[in-house]
């Protein structure tokens, strides 16, 4: 077969109906028109497969390490359909964002496996992990220096969007940062499934319906409250109310309404409280 010419499809074919005997020739053909699991593709070839990928609707994770020096985050990408996808995160600072495509169907599961490295930080320096899984849903965490490591097994939450980024960088807070709890207890008094989330300055948690402990940082000992929940379907109005639990004092008060569907109700801001109560109920009187 003359080089870099493939044989059409339909004429290998040929070579194998019923009664005919192949050659030589003709097995080099079919050999040569096949790809090895070994072959390296080309630059060019590279290319028209980006490009072609760029017109189908694929899952990818899509990360940026910057100026972390020799920290590794392994993460597990787990799908119904696929076998677990191991992915390994580097410093990206010299190629800036690198995306990685996701195999198998969301929804996804996101876990770390194993973190290494990263010994390089100064007395007030920390790593700030980003990640978002939705428009309104960010999550953020600090670890390193005197802070808890982020444990084997962290779970990033399902993905079931296009796409999740993740953003890591060295961070110089200034402060020694340590962590706070706040104790959270969550009644839901109402038929229509609601969850909560906490989210601070470089902290958040993923929304929930069990009661929850925050570890959140002292440097910024604040918690926003949201919601997450569908009343399409209903003609009354859910309020949350917070409540200071030790003081069995109220502090903020969301409301959802009737008729409408966010994963972000606004429930308001507490500081500085070590255990509050969260009361969801219908709204009886409106007016």
């Amino acid at each position: 077969m003359e080089e870099n010419k493939l044989t059409p499809r339909d004429q290998l074919k040929t070579y194998f109906e019923t009664g005919k005997h192949p050659t030589q020739n003709q097995f080099s053909d079919l050999i040569d028109s096949l790809r090895h699991k070994e072959d390296v593709q080309t630059k060019k070839e590279m290319m028209i497969f980006l490009n072609q990928m760029a017109y189908i609707d694929n899952t990818f994770i899509y990360y940026s390490l910057n100026n972390v020096g020799d920290l590794e985050i392994q993460i597990v990408v787990t799908s119904s359909d696929e076998e677990d996808q191991v992915i390994t995160m580097r410093d990206s600072t010299k190629m800036g964002t690198v995306r990685q495509y996701l195999l198998g169907s969301a929804p996804y599961t996101i876990k770390i496996k194993k973190i290494t490295g990263g010994g390089d930080l100064k007395g007030t320096e920390y790593y700030s992990l980003g990640y978002q899984l939705s428009a309104s849903y960010y999550i953020r965490r600090l670890f390193g220096n005197n802070l808890p490591a982020i444990p084997d097994g962290y779970d990033f939450g399902e993905l079931n969007n296009y796409n999740i980024p993740i953003e890591i960088h060295k961070e110089d807070i200034q402060h020694k940062v340590s962590v706070v709890n706040t104790n959270i207890k969550f009644i839901n008094k109402t038929e229509i499934p609601i969850q909560y989330r906490a989210y601070s300055q470089y902290w958040g948690d993923k929304y929930k319906t069990e009661d929850s402990v925050t570890d959140h940082y002292d440097v910024w000992d604040f918690l926003y409250l949201y919601y997450n929940a569908d009343l399409r379907e209903i003609n009354q109005s859910i309020q949350c109310n917070v409540y200071d639990a030790d003081l069995d004092t109220p502090l903020v008060a969301g409301v959802l309404y009737a008729g409408q569907s966010q994963d972000a109700w606004w429930g308001g801001q507490v500081e500085k409280v070590r255990n509050i109560r969260i009361e969801c109920n219908y709204i009886i009187n409106e007016n």
